[in-house]
């Protein structure tokens, strides 16, 4: 493993971020501001709790989902698409990298960039609500998880995506809409039984799910689907992207 080289490709992505640090902090800080306005004051006023939880509380985990699944595909198809786009991407074939390295570098940038604008809305929920996080470690571990697994996923966008518009069709159309529909603002209990038997076909509702067990002790499924889901999305996309390093598929195009 060429760590030096893994190191050069993180350091540049991060860079890249760092130079627009304020603009990619203050998005996310007034976004959540806003959700907590509209969703904790408007709608927490109708909800009073939910499983014993405040609702204010209660979407925060839902809030740091949403920026993390957001983030990581925005963030990591960009930092393959834009070397594709520019030509440089053959300067990384042609250099004496494996695929893995390669991978490492681009995804650990954008899951690192993702999990600190998570943090930096767990910050900024304290002015807001109180939370507690009952099992800190899982909860690290679950965001490291989901940032890994939607960045492989935004990988694997930046390398199909022919264009700007394609690279937006995914995150636009399909990301957000399955955050909104799995539990980010509202618990899958609340739901009909049969709404609630749709909404657990929904691989995002497993996400969320384990990740506000790690705050409040509370999951919609149990907390080893939600392991296992993560934990196989991780593999599948690990899958794709050495098919398409092997084959060359959208990249010697």
């Amino acid at each position: 493993m060429n760590w030096r080289s893994v190191w050069a490709i993180f350091y540049k992505e991060m860079l890249r971020f760092f130079r627009t640090i304020w603009q990619s902090l203050a998005s996310p800080v007034l976004s959540t501001t806003l959700y907590f306005i509209v969703f904790g004051a408007a709608i927490g006023g109708r909800i009073q709790s939910v499983e014993g939880i405040g609702y204010g509380a209660f979407i925060v985990p839902g809030l740091m989902m949403l920026t993390v699944l957001q983030q990581s595909v925005s963030n990591a198809s960009f930092g393959i698409f834009f070397p594709k786009f520019s030509g440089t991407v053959y300067e990384i074939l042609v250099s004496p990298l494996g695929w893995l390295e390669v991978v490492i570098g681009f995804v650990g940038a954008a899951a690192a960039k993702s999990i600190l604008t998570a943090i930096v809305i767990l910050v900024t929920s304290f002015f807001f609500v109180g939370v507690h996080i009952a099992h800190p470690f899982w909860m690290i571990g679950f965001l490291v998880l989901t940032a890994v697994a939607f960045s492989l996923l935004g990988f694997i966008i930046g390398l199909w995506a022919k264009n700007f518009e394609q690279l937006q069709i995914v995150p636009m159309m399909v990301i957000t809409p399955l955050v909104f529909l799995g539990g980010a603002f509202y618990s899958a209990s609340m739901l009909p039984p049969f709404w609630e038997s749709v909404a657990k076909l929904n691989p995002v509702l497993y996400l969320i799910s384990g990740f506000r067990w790690a705050f409040f002790d509370y999951a919609d499924v149990p907390v080893g689907l939600s392991l296992l889901a993560v934990a196989l999305m991780i593999g599948v996309c690990l899958a794709i992207i050495r098919w398409i390093f092997l084959t060359g598929w959208r990249l010697r195009e």
